[in-house]
């Protein structure tokens, strides 16, 4: 690299770059966004927002959840979140490295133990063929005289054809199945609520947060796939393309979550949903 097209006091043009915070707060401050107003559209509190702007991640209560905040404050100022993350993975000792799986053992089949010939039962089971040879050769001699028992004309013969006018019996009735939505309601518990999305027209993006602003989930829901949460007062969504999303709060199918590609934010609380 040529010298000339260093800095003068010698420093690399890394060194000159923000912080994470100072981005953040120069990409808010210029957007005309308040701190209350970011923190209400990302519900992300606001003691974490300040924090982040200062670069204080304490609050944040872990790298996994400081990356989501970083990620979704740097969306709401219209900054890509992606250079931000891995300045932080940079800074802070990079994204921990994936656990490998434990081998696997196949399980060591059980052999039942050798067991000795059971002779007492082997020659139980030869006197008792031995009798029953004995017993058989004794009735058929005292048979072969060859006579017969006449049939008596005057008993009646069973008809070999059923009753044509017999009623069948008649099955009982099958009890009526519950609707579904009924089963899905009754297996919800009431003291919580719970939210259940499934990605069935497409993908879409996602973020749920808890009642205290704790980032449960945030990515791409596949299509076909299925996210649940449950909270003890409430749950928070924000839905990246609401028109693919089907949604159940608390057991009950919402309608019309939104329309395709359209951005939704959502609250549900216990009970009904459409009180929430």
């Amino acid at each position: 690299m040529s010298i000339g097209n260093l800095p003068e006091d010698g420093n690399s043009p890394e060194d000159d770059r923000l912080s994470i915070g100072r981005a953040l707060q120069q990409a808010r401050i210029s957007a005309g966004l308040t701190v209350d107003e970011v923190s209400s559209s990302t519900r992300v509190r606001t003691p974490i927002v300040r924090g982040i702007e200062q670069d204080d991640f304490s609050r944040c209560g872990g790298d996994v959840y400081a990356r989501g905040h970083i990620r979704v404050l740097a969306r709401a100022v219209g900054l890509d979140p992606e250079p931000l993350i891995a300045q932080f993975d940079a800074e802070h000792g990079g994204r921990p490295a994936p656990t490998a799986p434990a081998p696997l053992f196949e399980a060591e089949r059980i052999r039942p133990d050798p067991r000795r010939p059971n002779w007492t039962a082997a020659m139980v089971a030869a006197i008792v063929a031995v009798v029953g040879f004995v017993g058989f050769t004794l009735v058929r001699g005292g048979d072969g005289d060859g006579s017969t028992v006449a049939d008596d004309p005057a008993s009646p013969k069973p008809s070999a054809s059923a009753p044509t006018n017999s009623a069948a019996p008649s099955k009982p009735a099958m009890p009526n199945k519950p609707d579904p939505s009924d089963s899905a309601i009754a297996g919800v518990p009431a003291d919580k609520v719970t939210v259940k999305l499934t990605a069935e027209g497409g993908q879409s993006w996602i973020s749920a947060q808890d009642h205290n602003g704790r980032l449960l989930e945030e990515g791409v829901l596949r299509e076909g796939d299925s996210k649940t949460f449950s909270d003890s007062r409430r749950i928070d969504l924000v839905l990246g393309n609401a028109g693919a999303i089907k949604l159940f709060v608390n057991g009950k199918e919402v309608k019309n979550v939104g329309t395709s590609g359209a951005v939704q934010r959502l609250s549900y609380t216990k009970g009904d949903p459409e009180a929430g």
